[in-house]
């Protein structure tokens, strides 16, 4: 018989917004006539750019004929849109990003997930407590987690974001050799600004430790001192590896794509101290394990560059920036202390004296019928808050505000 990888299972339970969404299935089977908003699973409901869909109906076009047919595509992605990330999102911004250090994806979850395949199992991990679930699960996966005991893997450094720092970490105490940072950040919504992120550049070339940097909220960054990449602060190629999502940038989260960068300069260690190319590595990993992000999807994602298809998104990025304001508008206005809504579309709340995530979690689908996600699926750190999206509509938005106010002045009674 054959064995199972063993790693697995020192996972726990299911994935955080499976279990979410099973919550919701269970109570609309119990409740068909629910009138359920949700706050929760980040997903978009704004359609796709106008740009965008008239670029992919043109490729679409282009694949019904001989001369303009595509196969298989480069693993790396076409040259075409990878040109127009590293103009666009990197030079534009004194970022030097060229297009053979860019990868693109089916999105950041993957990208983010995989990235540590490249480095060693011995390799210690560093993750923001509370976390992006993915982060965590990919490194049990991969078994440099070790056991989980009271609340947390041995293995795993857990750098805690207290509100009393703005949920933003401290730097490691064991030098752990990669530590994700995402800011934007996931769930909490805390912005690192250009202090911050010099702080943690500087860290990471005294110790030898590799950033993966999660930028894939940036484009809700309205602040001036807050980065859009880590590579605009002095030095952060040789040691940082950042991760871009057009999923909320553009409403991808239907269509997939994404693209991490790999910096020609970040250099990884063999046993016998020889130097390797980090770039190499994941270019060689994607050529074996990634056959390409469609055609199709890569011609809307580059649409996206042009004049008229910034003017669209940001129209669309407007209305979740607007939802995200009301929101940490009304909770403020419940009595609830929240974090986030400004350069990030989640909203981080604390939950009502006396009750666990989970149990708000119930108390508002029970009564508002209001879908969040309990800040204990984020880490240790997360319990006693949840967090709220601002992806929905605006109407929606509003109503679900209004019932959350209402449910929350039920408790004071």
């Amino acid at each position: 018989m054959a064995h199972c990888n063993e790693n697995y299972l020192n996972l726990q339970g299911a994935y955080l917004f499976a279990t979410v969404r099973q919550k919701q299935n269970a109570y609309v089977e119990a409740h068909p006539n629910a009138d359920i908003i949700s706050l929760g699973i980040g997903d978009v409901t704004q359609p796709l750019a106008p740009a965008v869909i008239e670029a992919m109906h043109k490729a679409v076009d282009e694949m019904a004929h001989m001369e303009t047919f595509r196969g298989y595509g480069p693993e790396q992605g076409y040259l075409f849109l990878r040109e127009a990330i590293a103009k666009h999102d990197f030079k534009d911004r004194g970022c030097d990003i060229s297009p053979d250090e860019i990868f693109v994806s089916d999105g950041a979850k993957c990208d983010t997930g995989n990235m540590q395949e490249i480095f060693a199992e011995s390799d210690v991990v560093a993750v923001t407590d509370p976390v992006y679930p993915v982060y965590v699960d990919s490194n049990v996966m991969a078994g440099r987690s070790g056991k989980f005991v009271n609340g947390s893997y041995e293995r795993l450094e857990y750098l805690p974001c207290y509100k009393e720092c703005g949920f933003k970490a401290n730097l490691p105490s064991h030098d752990p050799m990669i530590i994700y940072l995402c800011s934007p950040n996931n769930p909490t919504g805390a912005a690192l600004n250009k202090k911050d992120l010099t702080m943690w550049v500087k860290y990471a070339k005294q110790t030898g430790s590799v950033i993966f940097f999660d930028a894939a909220y940036e484009a809700f960054i309205t602040e001036d001192d807050i980065p859009h990449s880590i590579y605009e602060i002095e030095g952060a190629k040789k040691v940082a590896i950042e991760f871009r999502s057009y999923s909320k940038t553009a409403g991808f989260t239907g269509v997939r794509c994404g693209y991490c960068v790999v910096p020609k300069e970040l250099m990884l260690e063999t046993k016998s101290g020889e130097k390797v190319s980090a770039n190499a590595l994941w270019d060689r990993r994607q050529c074996t394990k990634f056959n390409g992000c469609s055609y199709i999807v890569q011609r809307g994602a580059e649409a996206i560059y042009t004049e008229e298809g910034q003017k669209e998104i940001q129209a669309t990025l407007d209305i979740y920036r607007n939802n995200a304001r009301v929101i940490l508008e009304g909770v403020k206005e419940a009595g609830l202390t929240a974090c986030g809504g400004v350069n990030s579309p989640y909203v981080w709340l604390s939950v009502p004296k006396g009750m666990t995530s989970w149990e708000f979690f119930d108390y508002l689908l029970n009564e508002a019928q209001i879908i969040c996600t309990p800040g204990s699926g984020f880490g240790p750190c997360g319990e006693g808050y949840v967090r709220l999206t601002s992806f929905n509509t605006p109407e929606l938005t509003k109503e679900a505000v209004e019932r959350l106010k209402k449910a929350v002045k039920k408790l004071e009674k």
